[in-house]
C-alpha cells in the first residue's frame, strides 16, 4: 500500500484511468487482473459478493500485486464507509446520489475535521498501516478520492449542487440506471437518453469536477476521453469468464459429440 493514491494522482495528472469491474469476491482473480495489465480495480460491492472481509483480502491481493481499488459501496451508508477507509480504501464510489444534500452527507462522512466529521481511529487501523504511517490523519484527506454516481433523472436538475460541494472530486454518469429511470431501461441510444447524457456531460465539464462513466457498444475509451471523461469503467470479471466458458462449451460440443452426455453424468 503506498502512501499516496495512484488513482487520484493519474487524474491530476490529466490521464484517463481505465478500470476492471470486479463483481467476484475472489483475491486470485483480483490478483490475476493486476498481472494481466489492469491496474485499476473497480471493486463493486454494489452488486457483487464481497463482504468487508472479502474486501480487505481483495485490497491486499490488488495492492501486492502492483494495483489500486477504487470500491463502489452499496449505498450511501455512514458506518459502512467509516469501516472501508478504516481498511484502506482510498477511492469511493456511490451510487445513486440525486442531491447536494446527499454528496454533502458522503463529504461528512469521509473526511476528517474540519472538511467533514470522520471518526477517529488513525493509529489502530490498516490504513495507517496500524499505526506506522504517523501523518495519516494529517494526509488522508488530500489522498482520497470521492467519487459520486448520476444515474437518476432526478439528478440531472442538481449536477451543479452536486458538483460544487467541496470535498466531491467527480460525477459519475451511469446511463442504464438513468436510462431506466427515464422509462427506457436497456435503450441506451434512446433519443431522450442520449439527449439527457449530453447535457449532463457539458454540464459536468463545466463545474470543473471529473467526469466518469462506463463504456458502450458505440463507446469506447477513445470516444469517451475525447468527450472529456477521465475515468472509464470497462468489462467485468464475470463477463469476461462467463463469455470464455461459452465459447469454450461451444467448441468442445462441435469437437465431442458426447459433451453434453458428460456433462449430465
Amino acid at each position: 500500500m503506498t502512501s499516496f493514491n495512484p488513482t487520484r494522482k493519474a487524474l491530476e495528472q490529466g490521464r484517463t484511468v481505465s478500470a476492471l469491474w470486479l463483481e467476484s469476491a475472489s483475491p486470485e482473480i483480483a490478483e490475476m487482473a493486476v498481472h494481466a495489465g489492469w491496474k485499476t480495480i473497480l471493486v463493486d460491492n454494489e452488486h457483487g459478493i464481497a463482504s468487508l472481509e472479502h474486501t480487505a483480502h481483495l485490497l491486499r491481493a490488488v495492492e501486492a500485486a502492483g494495483g489500486d481499488v477504487v470500491l463502489r459501496i452499496p449505498a450511501e451508508d455512514p458506518a459502512y464507509l467509516k469501516r472501508i477507509l478504516d481498511m484502506g480504501v482510498r477511492s469511493i464510489m456511490v451510487p445513486m446520489i440525486n442531491s447536494a444534500a446527499q454528496a454533502r452527507a458522503i463529504v461528512d462522512a469521509c473526511r476528517y475535521p474540519p472538511q467533514g466529521n470522520r471518526g477517529y481511529a488513525a493509529p489502530i487501523v490498516r490504513a495507517s498501516r496500524f499505526g506506522a504511517v504517523g501523518d495519516y490523519a494529517r494526509i488522508a484527506n488530500d489522498n482520497l478520492l470521492l467519487i459520486v454516481q448520476i444515474e437518476h433523472i432526478d439528478a440531472q436538475k442538481e449536477i451543479e449542487a452536486i458538483a460544487a460541494i467541496e470535498g466531491i472530486d467527480m460525477l459519475f454518469i451511469g446511463p442504464n440506471d438513468l436510462a431506466g429511470s427515464m422509462g427506457r431501461l436497456e435503450q441506451l441510444e434512446d433519443t431522450g437518453v442520449r439527449q439527457a447524457i449530453q447535457d449532463m456531460e457539458a454540464r459536468i465539464n463545466a463545474s470543473g469536477c471529473w467526469m466518469g462513466t462506463i463504456t458502450a457498444p458505440t463507446r469506447g475509451v477513445d470516444t469517451l476521453s475525447q468527450a472529456g471523461y477521465r475515468f472509464v469503467a470497462g468489462p467485468n470479471d464475470i463477463a469476461i469468464m462467463a463469455n470464455a466458458l461459452r465459447s469454450e462449451a461451444t467448441r468442445w460440443r462441435a469437437l465431442n459429440d458426447d459433451f453434453d452426455l458428460v456433462q449430465k453424468g
